[in-house]
């Protein structure tokens, strides 16, 4: 095959530039290859994050002809070679060298999440049709790349609001994991900004592990904030015949609330057939659609 020419770029957190490199393209070869290729024959300094070159570590996230990819997984000659291959660290996150950023604030949102918390009393017996529901969201590698594209942290910059399509996905794990006793919603709603994802779908595009990130872990918990914080009728009936004004934290009306869900939720499963396993559901509704 004819070589390559990679424009990767150079710098660090106080500016940089790209600079281009001629790379000898084999068959199998992978964008990865070609950056080690450099860093062996050209440029020993350049700087990259990587580790499996199996698409299993999510680390060699980067940005190949303006689309955030794993580099590991784009082969060469799968890209057009009669111009310039340009390389480009994420963009979201602060650049640390040349390809390497800092996904630091990653970990400190994850960190605000409640682990997993069995319900007292819970039996320990999961249904086929509830590890299937969760099994998905184990598949994500953190490779960050839909953190990296969603347009809220990418052009908005709301680190400090939103937790971001990654830790959407945790939570949803663990809020539809069937023996969990945790609500998220108001962490979801107050300090993970999930109301400011207008689910674009960016962030499923670029999954490598084509996890359905908007449409079976981002919706369903939106209609899980929703159905706690702003359903009339869980207000109306929760406030014992009047509507509340404000829903509170915490206390009676709280556990009133929940129990109305409960009720609501058996009641709805008593006369259909889409979740005959009602002992083993958490005291919330879930949506019955899974993309798959």
């Amino acid at each position: 095959m004819a070589d390559a020419i990679l424009e990767v770029f150079r710098g660090d957190q106080d500016g940089g530039n790209t600079k281009q490199y001629t790379v000898p393209v084999s068959p199998g070869m992978v964008v990865l290859d070609a950056i080690h290729y450099i860093q062996g024959h050209l440029e020993p300094d350049l700087a990259v994050r990587w580790n499996c070159k199996a698409g299993k570590c999510g680390s060699c996230s980067a940005e190949v002809n303006g689309r955030p990819r794993l580099m590991c997984k784009t082969r060469m000659d799968a890209l057009p070679l009669d111009k310039p291959i340009t390389v480009f660290p994420m963009k979201t996150f602060p650049v640390i060298k040349d390809l390497v950023t800092d996904v630091s604030w990653n970990y400190m949102v994850n960190r605000k999440i409640p682990p997993f918390t069995p319900r007292a009393n819970a039996k320990w017996k999961m249904y086929q049709e509830d590890v299937d529901r969760v099994q998905e969201f184990r598949k994500c590698i953190e490779c960050f790349l839909c953190q990296n594209v969603c347009h809220v942290l990418r052009e908005h910059k709301k680190k400090a609001e939103f937790g971001g399509p990654r830790f959407f996905v945790r939570t949803a794990g663990l809020e539809m994991h069937p023996l969990d006793g945790v609500s998220r919603a108001k962490l979801l709603k107050d300090q993970m900004g999930i109301g400011f994802c207008n689910i674009t779908k960016c962030c499923t595009e670029v999954c490598p592990e084509e996890i359905h990130i908007t449409d079976n872990a981002i919706i369903p918990l939106k209609e899980r904030v929703v159905d706690e914080f702003y359903d009339p009728f869980l207000r109306l009936v929760a406030g014992g015949g009047r509507i509340l004004r404000s829903v509170p934290a915490a206390g009676a009306q709280n556990t009133r609330r929940a129990q109305v869900r409960i009720e609501a939720r058996q009641s709805w499963i008593a006369n259909s057939r889409a979740f005959p396993q009602a002992e083993s559901l958490k005291p919330w509704p879930r949506s019955s659609i899974i993309v798959t």
